[in-house]
């Protein structure tokens, strides 16, 4: 009796012992595979993965300040400018998919029939056509503002409408609009509400969205979590993360591939 008694005291502090935080892009979340890993981590490394779900710059804000013991992001100037200044302990690349631009099927600023993104942007901005930027400084929105820099376009007017919200938030809102979108090809395929909304363009190599693991330093952070952290690191580059990111698929697309180097 006294040995239950014992043991039932000590298991919230062994459940405790395994059980880690990661901040994680909203992007990553609504694709759904977060369902398939989760699960998967669980029974093999016996961690409990907690996630916060926010977009990029916030992730990479809470794993400065010692909030999450791991960050999983797609900014890469972001995530190495938290690696110099000592947040992160390393960078170790995942996996990837791609942006796309996503639009009305009848596609008003011609944006299928640009050669690149730039152009895309530019017959959008051009026509006046209405444009729901994420505009919450997640790595989505990063790559929006960097594909506008490129088009020589600083986008402002009653066409451009940023709602800072998550991914799932801005693809419902153009799609009540009848807007234009930048997005992750993984939110897209998840989406639910593509009715009247399609890819407008695509496959250009600057639309190319790596994600990456970075470990919050217990240097700066003694707390961390950091052998919770490894463990996690180890699974994600091993080959049952593999077959599990490579095989997760919506409608037969594959979402994400793996690259991460073991």
């Amino acid at each position: 009796m006294i040995r239950a008694f014992i043991l039932a005291l000590l298991m919230p502090l062994a459940v405790q012992a395994d059980t880690m935080r990661m901040a994680v892009t909203t992007s990553f979340n609504n694709s759904g595979l977060a369902d398939v890993l989760l699960p998967a981590i669980e029974a093999d490394t016996g961690l409990q993965v907690q996630l916060l779900v926010v977009g990029t710059g916030q992730a990479l804000r809470l794993g400065a300040a010692g909030d999450v013991d791991a960050v999983l992001v797609h900014s890469r100037t972001a995530e190495e400018a938290f690696v110099a200044e000592g947040s992160g302990t390393h960078r170790r690349e995942i996996m990837y998919n791609d942006f796309v631009v996503v639009g009305p099927v009848d596609d008003p600023a011609g944006a299928s029939d640009a050669a690149t993104a730039a152009d895309a942007l530019t017959r959008i901005s051009e026509t006046a056509a209405p444009f729901v930027s994420r505009g919450d400084d997640s790595g989505t929105h990063k790559a929006e503002l960097r594909l506008w820099d490129s088009a020589g376009i600083a986008p402002e007017g009653d066409w451009y409408r940023p709602v800072g919200a998550g991914m799932g938030a801005a693809l419902n809102t153009a799609a009540g609009m009848g807007a234009y979108v930048l997005s992750d090809r993984a939110s897209w395929l998840n989406f639910g509400n593509k009715d009247g909304m399609a890819i407008a363009f695509q496959g250009d190599p600057v639309l190319f969205n790596q994600y990456a693991y970075l470990p919050v330093n217990p240097a700066k952070h003694d707390h961390v979590k950091a052998e919770a952290a490894a463990r996690l690191e180890d699974w994600l580059v091993s080959p049952k993360a593999q077959a599990l990111i490579d095989g997760y698929r919506i409608a037969g697309e594959q979402l994400f591939t793996f690259n991460a180097q073991r």
